[in-house]
């Protein structure tokens, strides 16, 4: 009788599984180091995704209307950086325009958080705490300065922001004019017969990717106009609610990144009336935020997101902690996209019980293409299609 025979059939299947988690847990790590190495590379890619898949199916709703394919993918890449350019000018001189008013603000702020816990009940000495945050902005300042200007002046820093910029660009532009050739070319390089399983899984990936971009732009807005629209009409009560466009703006970009962002963009927003307005609007201020993101997160999440993405909130702040630890920002933006797309590919694989049993979605399509083996043709090693012999089309 052999050693194997006289180990426990439970131990032996626990090593089983022990030793395919380690290998599966290795090939995350090193792909996860492959990113961070490469996240120059990575980030503008990923970016493009994201950005293709709002673009194109507004380019498809183009072409429908009858529009020449370059004039809507042309429309659409300008429409896009338009609006990004725009908003981010907005904001940056908004805040230059108002920040010496903001400073004054939070040292007037200071002295009178300062006078009122100096009284009873809390009788504390904190003469010192005026100076300490005027020391604090003016640190803060030389360091906020001292960045933009490194960032400006150093080589590498601004060759890499342009490369980055610029891939962004190409990589988008390439996915809306050829987006599903792109996709047999690297469908093309996997076996022959894994094709047509995973082309309908990525399809139904495609489809999770471009319902979380749309709905998320949605939320976003909704997020930046209710936060915002308080603001303002809590104003109105109380003399006017400074910089309430650039909250507004920040509130949306920030919302991009789910459940997190908006709250902590929001977390702006009552500052602002806490320095500006006094500690009660700022309660009522955070209400409003607080408001804002219940409904969010209870009615339009739920409603408009459907089942095309089903993804537990407390997942998502998890995969947003973990982005945010792993790539900073970068990796809290791209966690939640990332998740729920490896969900619907996991669960489509698991549950394709043969290959080609369901219709996907090709990035540039925005509907069903219907079999798989229609929608991809057997491919060469080049990536080509095979066509029968003696047809010459």
């Amino acid at each position: 009788m052999s050693d194997e025979a006289n180990v426990p059939r439970g131990l032996r299947t626990a090593a089983g599984w022990s030793w395919r988690l380690l290998l599966i847990i290795g090939l995350v790590a090193a792909f996860v180091w492959l990113i961070i190495t490469f996240r120059i590379i990575v980030i503008p890619f990923l970016i493009a995704i994201l950005l293709a898949a709002l673009l194109i199916p507004f380019s498809n709703l183009l072409q429908r209307h009858r529009w020449p394919r370059w004039l809507a993918i042309l429309t659409s890449m300008l429409g896009a950086l338009a609006i990004i350019g725009g908003l981010v000018t907005l904001v940056v001189f908004q805040i230059r325009g108002g920040w010496n008013q903001l400073v004054a603000a939070t040292l007037t702020a200071v002295d009178q958080i300062g006078g009122w816990l100096a009284g009873p009940p809390f009788y504390l000495e904190l003469e010192e705490l005026r100076q300490a945050v005027m020391d604090w902005w003016e640190a803060f300042s030389a360091d906020m300065s001292t960045i933009w200007s490194g960032a400006l002046s150093v080589g590498s820093t601004a060759t890499h922001v342009l490369a980055g910029l610029l891939l962004t660009l190409f990589a988008t532009l390439f996915l809306l004019i050829d987006g599903p050739g792109i996709w047999r070319w690297a469908l093309g390089l996997l076996p022959r017969g894994a094709r047509p399983r995973l082309d309908d899984a990525a399809g139904a990936g495609w489809t999770t990717l471009t319902t979380f971009a749309r709905v998320q732009v949605f939320v976003a807005f909704v997020d930046a106009v209710g936060i915002g629209l308080g603001a303002w009409i809590l104003g109105l009560f109380y003399g006017g609610f400074p910089l309430i466009v650039p909250i507004a703006v920040v509130v949306f970009l920030a919302s991009f990144i789910p459940i997190v962002g908006a709250f902590a963009s929001g977390a702006l927003a009552v500052f602002v009336a806490l320095v500006y307005l006094g500690p009660i609007p700022a309660v009522i201020m955070l209400g409003i935020v607080l408001l804002v993101q219940q409904i969010e997160g209870h009615v339009l999440q739920p409603l408009i997101m459907g089942t095309a993405v089903k993804v537990h909130p407390l997942a998502v702040v998890f995969a947003v902690a973990a982005g945010s630890l792993i790539a900073g920002i970068p990796g809290a933006l791209f966690a939640v996209p990332l998740v729920a797309v490896a969900n619907t590919v996991i669960r489509r694989l698991a549950a394709t019980a043969e290959p080609g049993a369901a219709g996907g979605v090709l990035p540039g399509r925005d509907g069903p293409i219907g079999d798989a083996q229609e929608a991809v043709p057997e491919l060469g090693q080049d990536g080509r299609e095979e066509r029968p012999a003696g047809d010459s089309q």
